[in-house]
């Protein structure tokens, strides 16, 4: 759902920019508290810049969703409960930038519009509802990532509907908004259902090997067994769930493999299909106004090496590049953030 330039006008363009420009302001703060907790905090920064690479990787990855129209992670859900919301708003926008810059891929002038519709809405509504929902669920890893698989499905099409709003508020074509907004939610629906399952798979897989790096886990209690007449029954106190320990390196590792495998290899098998937004942009003529990217230029334009001519080469050396173009930004930014935190904590004391 990457916006491109010349879908929203100059003056909404600059409004999103600075509401996105907030957001990543408050955010900042926000996780400096996330990245600096003692609960996992000394482990999460380093996983943030890992998360950021992954979604980028696995954005490369469209999926079809129905016929001539494909769909691709969006993220949001998946970065609030791996490493917390305020992080997760910084993953994508992190995502979106390296996007923006180095493959031409969302407009430069449309990326408030595409962090605010990508990663603030997406992460706000994902993680309120993971939220809600783990209160009311048994407090168990598999409420967790059930829990994940609804927020992410909600999350899409909500992403969808803000769109929708602020094209109402700033489109640059005459197009009834009712059969946008029905298109949009629509298609975005069934995208949703891939989000779902891609996050909800993530989280599981992080939860069973390493429950205690996964933020939104984080309190999760076993009941106390007690041996009574050679059978195991819950005694009536929980205790802390266990937990692993330790350097989350071969995760770390594992993450990372996972992410130059998919963006490198995998991704030349992605669906060639427009995604939601460029489908419905072409059969409801909102993309009239569409205008050229500003990095089209640009030696990785449209996820491919310039002057490469074999397509699988010059794909994957694009993924590859970018997944760690994405991790050396968003490891850099996120152990300032944490430094900032430590030096902070270590002045008041």
């Amino acid at each position: 759902m990457h916006v491109p330039d010349g879908f929203i006008n100059a003056p909404v363009s600059a409004v999103a920019g600075v509401v996105a420009a907030g957001a990543v302001a408050v955010s900042l703060r926000g996780a400096r508290r996330e990245l600096g907790e003692g609960h996992g905090g000394e482990r999460t920064a380093p996983l943030a810049g890992l998360v950021a690479a992954f979604i980028f990787a696995v954005q490369m990855l469209n999926f079809p969703v129905a016929t001539g129209t494909s769909g691709h992670l969006l993220g949001g859900a998946l970065a609030a409960i791996l490493v917390g919301p305020w992080t997760g708003v910084l993953c994508v926008a992190v995502v979106l930038l390296m996007q923006g810059i180095l493959f031409a891929d969302g407009g430069l002038t449309a990326l408030g519009v595409n962090i605010t519709v990508m990663g603030v809405v997406t992460v706000v509504v994902a993680y309120a509802l993971f939220r809600g929902l783990v209160l009311v669920l048994p407090r168990t890893r598999g409420s967790v990532t059930a829990a994940s698989f609804v927020a992410a499905l909600v999350s899409v099409p909500a992403s969808a509907a803000a769109f929708t709003l602020i094209y109402a508020i700033g489109g640059t074509t005459d197009v009834p908004i009712s059969k946008v907004l029905t298109a949009m939610v629509g298609v975005h629906f069934l995208i949703g259902i891939g989000e779902a399952v891609i996050t909800m798979l993530t989280v599981g897989a992080v939860i069973a090997v390493r429950p205690d790096l996964v933020f939104g886990a984080r309190g999760l209690t076993a009941p106390l067994k007690l041996r009574v007449d050679g059978e195991l029954v819950d005694a009536a106190t929980p205790v802390p769930a266990p937990t692993a320990s330790g350097s989350p390196r071969k995760l770390w590792i594992g993450g990372l493999v996972t992410a130059l495998v998919l963006a490198g290899f995998v991704s030349f098998y992605a669906s060639a299909s427009p995604d939601g937004l460029e489908k419905v942009a072409a059969d409801k003529g909102i993309d009239a106004k569409v205008e050229e990217h500003a990095a089209a230029g640009s030696p990785l334009a449209d996820y491919g090496v310039k002057d490469v001519d074999n397509a699988r080469l010059s794909g994957g050396l694009a993924g590859v590049i970018g997944v760690g173009a994405t991790l050396a930004v968003g490891t850099g930014a996120f152990w300032v953030v944490r430094r900032r935190r430590t030096s902070q904590e270590a002045a008041a004391a």
